[in-house]
């Protein structure tokens, strides 16, 4: 269990005001003492064992009542100020955790195994979290102030920070970030965790390098772009595959692979790249795929339009709450910067487009699993076909804190997928991985209807 989780014991409020004033006077003590600039230079290493000698001739000098847990404390908290993050530093090293939630002075809270859990761990006021907060954006060259309230910035390890600060932010400083993963997780690890089962996972190598077009879709924290970087794992290394992120996750190990991220506005308000131009600007630069993060504006219509004029094996990532959801999402954004469209003609373009749309989800336990990995059926204009081939069938009848269920195999293919794995010679390795989920060729064809 990470530092600060769950603790056993609670401070009494003498106890705590009394170590707030030993704080306080220790700390004003080390200002005085060490010079800051040179503190930096030296590293992290470095910078702590002279914190930590500085502290134990402060606590001589002064002639102050302090027990080795106290100066221990003293030392990681003051380390923290000095040379990081302040009481965020504590989490930022730790693997375990995938996010951290910071709401004012009020505990934080982190998110460990698709859990949230409340700490022990808070900022003493809100100037020592707003100053926190400028440290970090301004690492990467931004800025957050009352002009300014609100800011998203890439961290330099990957990870993604939302600040918001008042007048916008009512409690005081807001900030969420969600921390980069230096591992890619593999369809095999998810197959370990239980997100896919093994001919789930064969079902989605096939699509991947078939070069079906793709749609992974899902809620906020469901594990689209865990999903997406797993999928891409299996493009052929010979392909020239470009990526378009708002904010730049995506490891793929291909040896040609063009990076692209949007650009927000300056404090002048000039100099925006949005998702749209990247996705158009790729267009030119002859990839074999196209790759966008997430789509959430008009760009859905030029991924579509790649999708649907030689791009194939594209793939993208959409905020929905199911394979219906998804088609409605996309045609509302595609709407939002083509108006004159109707919803018959961007549904028509969508299921020409899109071959496959893979739904993951986040179930209450915390777990992430695909749920649906449903075929998209070309019948012609206004016939829209979602043809379920794998779900996830929960078992009703348990209760149990882990979601108990599991993944059924419904139907064969019948359209795009059926069709590339006979083009590529993958038909054989599809029927067994539909029959490793229970799929049987005994079983009626389903044509979708």
């Amino acid at each position: 269990m990470p530092a600060g989780i769950d603790p056993e014991s609670v401070e009494t409020d003498d106890q705590a005001e009394r170590y707030r004033e030993l704080r306080r006077v220790v700390f004003s003590r080390l200002v005085e003492t060490i010079d800051a600039a040179q503190l930096l230079r030296g590293g992290i290493v470095q910078g702590r064992a002279q914190i930590a000698t500085a502290l134990g001739d402060i606590i001589i000098d002064e002639g102050l009542k302090v027990s080795a847990l106290e100066e221990d404390r003293l030392l990681n908290e003051i380390s923290d100020d000095m040379l990081g993050f302040g009481p965020l530093e504590r989490f930022l090293t730790q693997g375990n955790i995938t996010e951290i939630m910071v709401n004012g002075t009020d505990p934080i809270y982190v998110e460990i195994d698709g859990v949230l859990r409340r700490t022990d761990v808070q900022f003493r006021d809100n100037n020592q979290l707003f100053n926190v907060c400028q440290r970090m954006v301004n690492l990467v060259g931004r800025r957050v102030d009352e002009a300014s309230p609100i800011c998203d910035a890439r961290l330099q390890d990957g990870s993604r920070v939302n600040v918001i600060v008042p007048p916008v932010s009512v409690n005081g400083p807001a900030m969420t970030i969600r921390l980069f993963r230096q591992d890619v997780i593999t369809l095999d690890q998810m197959v370990e965790k239980g997100t896919i089962s093994r001919g789930g996972a064969e079902l989605l190598r096939i699509l991947a390098t078939t070069r079906c077009n793709v749609m992974v879709v899902g809620g906020t924290g469901s594990g689209k772009t865990t999903m997406l970087n797993a999928l891409t794992g299996y493009i052929d290394p010979a392909e020239r595959i470009v990526t378009c992120e708002d904010t730049a996750e995506l490891r793929l190990p291909q040896p040609h692979v063009v990076r692209l991220e949007t650009r927000p506005p300056n404090v002048e308000g000039r100099g925006q790249i949005p998702m749209r131009d990247l996705v158009r600007n790729c267009l030119r630069m002859r990839p074999d795929r196209i790759i966008v993060g997430e789509v959430r504006g008009p760009e859905a219509f030029d991924l579509l339009q790649a999708m649907n004029t030689g791009h194939d094996g594209s793939m993208s990532t959409l905020h929905a709450n199911s394979p219906q959801d998804a088609l409605s999402r996309m045609t509302s954004l595609v709407t939002m910067g083509f108006g004159s469209l109707s919803p018959e003609v961007i549904e028509d373009m969508f299921q020409r487009s899109v071959d496959v749309i893979v739904q993951v989800d986040r179930m209450r336990d915390g777990a992430r699993r695909v749920t649906h990995v449903t075929e998209v059926l070309d019948f012609g204009p206004g016939d829209q076909r979602l043809h379920d081939v794998l779900v996830f069938e929960p078992d009703a009848r348990r209760r149990d804190e882990i979601v108990p269920g599991r993944h059924v195999a419904v139907a064969r293919p019948v359209g795009e997928i059926l069709r590339r794995a006979e083009l590529f010679g993958e038909t054989d390795n599809l029927l067994r991985a539909l029959q490793m989920d229970g799929w049987s060729e005994a079983d009626p064809d389903d044509d979708g209807s």
